[in-house]
């Protein structure tokens, strides 16, 4: 799909459309996230068509896991402790949303002819992946990352600007994976408040609260 649209990404300052240093790589040559190249041969930054996704996608390694949340719910007696994540008040002073514009052809990994081609093409490593078969659940799970990555390098290596995907927080959040070069075109940067309105209700739909300072 082809694209012309602005764009919002959320990471730490100066600049939210810096990519992440390189001396910075894990072991495996990525940075841990979806669509990272596993030979190291480009870098992807995340953004999205919503500034509520960016909040979305970034405050959910927050949320208190369900099974503390089943458990919690499990004890008798009065409820009068809610079991809130909490968001350490660094987080937002470390971070900055940057605005931009993006063209280019964009791979829609989970539209019908990509999935068909991806099946083809993985087909043989599927198992290796601990995946029986391909289909867009597959790729919108966390894990197996690899599996994701792979897919990465099919679609970089036929030429697309990058990967559109729809969030798994929700399908209403419009996702973008932008390869190396990246085709950004004008762009800015905005400071992050608490009172922020797409912050505040990406909080209430995680579970979450500001820890104290």
């Amino acid at each position: 799909m082809r694209t012309s649209e602005v764009i919002y990404r959320l990471a730490r300052k100066p600049d939210p459309w810096l990519p992440p240093d390189w001396a910075s790589a894990g072991p495996d040559g990525t940075f841990g996230n979806r669509f990272d190249d596993p030979d190291a041969t480009y870098r992807v930054l995340y953004a999205s068509s919503q500034r509520l996704g960016c909040f979305l996608e970034t405050l959910a390694r927050f949320r208190v896991d369900p099974t503390l949340l089943s458990e919690l719910a499990a004890i008798e007696g009065e409820d009068d402790f809610s079991p809130l994540g909490q968001v350490p008040p660094e987080w937002l002073d470390q971070r900055t949303m940057g605005t931009a514009t993006t063209e280019g052809e964009f791979a829609d990994i989970c539209g019908s002819e990509w999935i068909s081609k991806l099946r083809k093409l993985l087909a043989a490593q599927l198992e290796k992946f601990g995946v029986d078969d391909l289909d867009a659940s597959v790729l919108q799970q966390t894990a197996p990352r690899i599996l994701t990555q792979f897919v990465s390098r099919i679609v970089f290596y036929e030429d697309f600007a990058g990967i559109y995907y729809r969030s798994k927080y929700g399908h209403d959040i419009e996702n973008w994976a932008l390869f190396e070069p990246f085709r950004i075109g004008k762009h800015s940067v905005e400071s992050i408040v608490q009172n922020d309105p797409d912050l505040q209700r990406a909080l209430e739909l995680h579970g979450l609260r500001f820890g104290p300072r």
